[in-house]
């Protein structure tokens, strides 16, 4: 409910209704929840969390939320929360250690049996440590290494998952994980990371054509996307927004939608970089977009800025600025419902009918609490502006929330709190918030 000038509690309108066949669900990854770290192989993020400072709270995931042995609970949170889909990752690590393959096909099933479809991410960050030692995605042969394990998973899962993500945000894994050095593998190469780029985008390609020959028929990718609104209208401003743009927004959705990088890119990037792109453009038969936030860029002002936990070097062409006038996360993130609205006809008028059904992949916040009313704001706020893109023409297909339980929020550890469910660190007790039962609410009103 909002509140008038008096402090009067004010119902909130009923959220329109979205058109039938709509896809509600809600997010998790593999490395986040799932715990039992001595149960698989080694992961980029398991060599990364062994280092001093790395992590802001010294926590690793190793038993995260323990989903692995607890699964089964957390299942039938989902069942009661009424969603009609799970989108969850399968650890690459994991598959490849003795049996490890096997608690997928118990988690499937058990999803499966609570009425819930299975949403399968194949890539969420967590290269196996052994194919880092032999160069990880600045090397096009993990790009192929990539396929054989999609082939493996889909071989596996495919009788009972329909629905398929190759890779979670190639662009922050790229920038954060390969550029910057904030998150694992802690490279920090600045541009000299687009080759990790373009290899990742390569194994996307090369994952949708052996989720092809599997005979998947429902098969995207998860970009993260948000506007970049430049700090004034002066040239150096305009410019450096743009670049980011690039950077974060064309540079990945190009290839993909358009087969082609924006200019002055593909001279840039290793190989054979044409041949590669027919790979990189496989048709796909839904665009996933993982939005939080928009972003004010301006030129750069020779000094290195911390900006939501990530350190932003002098030497970038570009520097991050505050949104001022808007409410932040707990996380410090501005909430821009409406810059959503605004992505999502963007991407409409941009890529016009080279752009496939859109699904929301990811969407939420950082709030403490387990009475989390400012997380149903947010919520609230976004899904009104998803519907009036949809209102706008643009073809969107499903909505999942990030996340469903507060989980091992990467280089923040603990500290960040996503989920519409409480987990307790010391004894691992699950508590749905406030949101959760709104959301429950929302599910339940949208199907009348």
């Amino acid at each position: 409910m909002a509140t008038d000038t008096t402090g009067t509690r004010i119902p909130t309108p009923a959220i329109p209704p979205f058109p039938a066949g709509f896809l509600w669900g809600v997010s998790t990854s593999a490395h986040q929840i799932e715990g039992a770290a001595d149960l698989r192989e080694r992961s980029v993020w398991d060599v990364f969390t062994d280092g001093p400072g790395r992590v802001k709270d010294g926590s690793t995931a190793a038993v995260a939320c323990d989903h692995y042995h607890r699964y089964r609970e957390d299942v039938a949170l989902l069942a009661d929360l009424g969603v009609d889909a799970y989108r969850f990752s399968v650890s690459w690590p994991r598959t490849r250690s003795e049996g490890g393959a096997d608690f997928y096909d118990r988690l499937v099933d058990e999803v499966c049996a609570a009425g819930v479809r299975p949403v399968v991410t194949l890539y969420h960050w967590d290269l196996p440590a052994a194919l880092q030692e032999s160069g990880g995605w600045l090397r096009r042969d993990t790009a192929a290494r990539f396929a054989e394990y999609v082939s493996l998973v889909a071989d596996r899962l495919g009788d009972r998952v329909s629905k398929w993500i190759t890779l979670n945000e190639p662009a922050e894994h790229t920038l954060l994980g390969h550029a910057l050095g904030t998150h694992a593998p802690g490279e920090r190469l600045l541009f000299d990371a687009l080759p990790a780029a373009h290899h990742q985008l390569l194994a996307h390609g090369l994952g949708v054509q052996a989720l092809r020959a599997a005979g998947a028929t429902d098969v995207g990718i998860a970009n993260s996307h948000g506007p970049t609104w430049p700090a004034s209208r002066e040239q150096p401003d305009v410019e450096a927004a743009d670049f980011y743009d690039l950077l974060l927004n064309r540079l990945f959705a190009d290839p993909v939608l358009l087969g082609r990088y924006p200019d002055g890119i593909a001279e840039l990037m290793p190989g054979e970089v044409e041949a590669d792109l027919k790979t990189i453009a496989e048709p796909i038969d839904f665009y996933g977009v993982n939005y939080y936030a928009p972003t004010r860029v301006g030129a750069p002002q020779g000094t290195e800025i911390d900006f939501g936990g990530v350190r932003m070097p002098a030497e970038l062409p570009f520097s991050v600025r505050e949104i001022e006038g808007v409410p932040v996360t707990d996380f410090g993130w501005p909430v821009v419902p409406e810059a959503l609205t605004e992505l999502l006809t963007a991407f409409h008028d941009r890529y016009g009918d080279r752009l496939p059904p859109i699904v929301i992949t990811e969407n939420g916040c950082s709030y403490e609490g387990v009475e989390d009313q400012a997380r149903i704001t947010f919520l609230d706020g976004h899904i009104r502006a998803l519907h009036r893109a949809i209102d706008a023409g643009v073809d969107v297909r499903g909505y999942f929330v990030w996340s469903l339980m507060d989980n091992f929020e990467w280089a923040e550890g603990y500290a960040r709190r996503f989920g519409l469910v409480h987990v307790d660190r010391a004894t691992l007790e699950r508590t749905p918030k406030a949101s959760y039962a709104w959301l429950r609410g929302v599910l339940r009103a949208q199907r009348g």
